[in-house]
């Protein structure tokens, strides 16, 4: 993944999304119950991960991105 990354939190919802590039509307893949990758149809390269249940899950984005069933190369622009 490469590109800026941006995040949005839907508090309601409790629901984090994390993309790095152009979001689109490709297709996202249930990894366990609360998390969703989204991959590129084209190549199935990932973009971006979704968490449900934040909240819940870490007090902080460091200690959920560091226990996420993938991982994740981020790189500056």
């Amino acid at each position: 993944m490469a590109g800026k990354m941006e995040m949005h939190y839907d508090e309601e919802a409790d629901y984090l999304e994390i993309f790095v590039g152009e979001p689109r509307a490709d297709y996202g893949e249930h990894i366990s119950k609360d998390i969703v990758i989204f991959k590129y149809e084209d190549n199935g390269k990932l973009y971006g991960i979704g968490i449900f249940n934040f909240k819940k899950r870490a007090s902080s984005l460091k200690d959920v991105l560091s226990n996420l069933p993938i991982s994740i190369k981020i790189e500056s622009a």
